[in-house]
């Protein structure tokens, strides 16, 4: 059945892809991905030779008008971002709304996504928790960090290795140099590693040992006491 699969892929270590993801992947009648280079190295490894197109921030809204039609003609589609879930801070979102919109069959695979590892063990409460994603790099950033101020469920941010600093500042000047926070730094990669503290001690440990790769940030949200 003609349908849009959104697949994850691994994040840093290839094998957090599912056995599931590879058999999607070779039998739909072509891929979408963010960045053709990136994922090609990704379906060489698993010997995938399905044919791939470029689908990203910058012409996805021309082509998926285009994807659309293609499904609904009868060909199977899957879409894959450089890592991670589609649509979670990545392309996906306005293909997958289109595909609704038109009654075209939307199947989503369970798999890798930065923000769950980096919750789970930041050692914060995650009975309840919010997804900011990246913040406004200027206009809005003032008034959201005063709205999430005040916001009592654990909150989860991704952000740049050249932004941590000034982010993490921003964090001590509007939530409270005591707030916990848990930095998680190349997640399954081969220097993985996660900073647990106050915004206060994270910030001076990565001012004194500037951060590199892929940055999830999970902070405290305000006590009720």
């Amino acid at each position: 059945m003609s349908k849009l699969y959104l697949v994850p892929t691994p994040i840093g270590n290839l094998e957090d892809i599912t056995f599931r993801a590879i058999r999607i992947l070779k039998e739909v009648d072509f891929i979408l991905a963010e960045d053709t280079r990136t994922s090609g190295k990704l379906l060489k490894h698993f010997e995938i030779a399905t044919q791939m197109h470029s689908h990203h921030m910058h012409n996805e809204h021309k082509s998926v008008k285009g994807v659309v039609q293609r499904i609904q003609n009868g060909e199977t589609c899957a879409l894959i971002s450089d890592a991670g879930t589609p649509a979670i801070s990545d392309p996906g979102f306005l293909l997958t709304r289109a595909c609704v919109e038109n009654n075209v069959e939307v199947e989503c695979l369970p798999g890798a996504t930065a923000f769950v590892p980096a919750l789970v063990n930041s050692g914060l409460p995650n009975d309840k928790f919010v997804f900011e994603g990246f913040l406004p790099v200027k206009k809005g950033r003032q008034t959201r960090l005063l709205l999430l101020a005040e916001e009592k469920r654990t909150m989860i941010f991704y952000e740049s290795p050249h932004k941590l600093i000034k982010t993490l500042g921003h964090f001590v000047e509007y939530f409270g140099g005591d707030r916990k926070v848990s930095v998680s730094r190349e997640l399954t990669k081969m220097f993985e590693e996660t900073k647990r503290g106050t915004a206060t001690e994270v910030l001076e440990y990565y001012t004194a040992k500037p951060p590199k790769g892929e940055i999830v940030v999970i902070v405290e949200g305000k006590s009720s006491k």
